[in-house]
């Protein structure tokens, strides 16, 4: 347990220190710190996430770096592809959820990698914005992310905003998406009998949420490039370790 709260209290400060990153630590610890299975894992990730994400951008809103058109264009497409995302979900197993998650992290360690983008000169792109929102979406019903290292870069090259307010505009998206895939895999979970831990689910909300507001206070005062990197390099070892442990369950005999 004591390591499910250190890594809940890692989801946060990614969050806050980068505007993204953090869901994709949530379902490993879900399933291989508590042993959760993994359609309970996504779908209490989807929780947590949503939540964090929404304290965490609160900060930002309240500065006035959240763009409301921006949450409009990308959010709506995202929720609509989230609750799409979340019932193709059904039809998959756990294991190939999974190997799919493990891909993704893949994805999202080669964007950490990289240098953060400079902000765009060129005017929002409302339907590639849109499109991207809508991809987003789905990705976040299927394996359960929040799609913050997809989001930060399409806000920032699509919708021209400048980093800071690409990160709180990022997080609100990250919320709005979240809690739509939460609400249907909740109502899948229900018709299937299966029950979520509230009270787990609430400790590590509560500590991500924290972790998100520490993050915010000493975003500014750390290299933001060399904490993209190692967690990117953190990304790739989690990535190999889930997709050893997914694999096998997907191969023939």
């Amino acid at each position: 347990m004591y390591l499910a709260l250190i890594g809940a209290l890692a989801i946060g400060l990614s969050l806050g220190l980068l505007g993204s990153g953090g869901s994709i630590l949530t379902v490993p610890v879900l399933v291989y710190l508590l042993d959760q299975p993994e359609k309970l894992a996504i779908a209490g990730s989807l929780l947590i996430v949503g939540t964090v994400a929404f304290v965490g951008a609160i900060p930002w809103a309240l500065r006035g770096q959240v763009d409301g058109r921006a949450v409009l264009l990308f959010g709506l497409p995202g929720m609509l592809g989230t609750v799409l995302g979340a019932s193709l979900s059904t039809y998959l197993s756990g294991a190939l959820q999974l190997t799919i998650f493990a891909v993704v992290m893949l994805l999202a360690a080669s964007r950490m990698l990289r240098p953060a983008p400079a902000t765009a000169a060129a005017p929002v792109r409302k339907r590639r914005l849109a499109a991207q929102g809508f991809g987003v979406g789905i990705l976040t019903g299927i394996v359960g992310v929040g799609g913050g290292f997809l989001i930060l870069p399409a806000l920032v090259l699509l919708g021209g905003l400048a980093m800071h307010r690409a990160i709180g505009t990022s997080l609100s998206i990250i919320s709005l998406n979240a809690w739509s895939g939460f609400v249907r895999h909740y109502l899948a979970l229900g018709a299937a009998g299966a029950v979520l831990d509230w009270r787990l689910l609430g400790i590590l909300t509560a500590v991500g949420a924290g972790g998100s507001l520490v993050g915010q206070q000493v975003a500014n005062r750390l290299p933001q490039q060399q904490l993209r990197r190692a967690f990117g390099a953190m990304l790739i070892l989690m990535s190999a370790y889930m997709l050893w442990r997914s694999l096998p369950a997907l191969l023939p005999g």
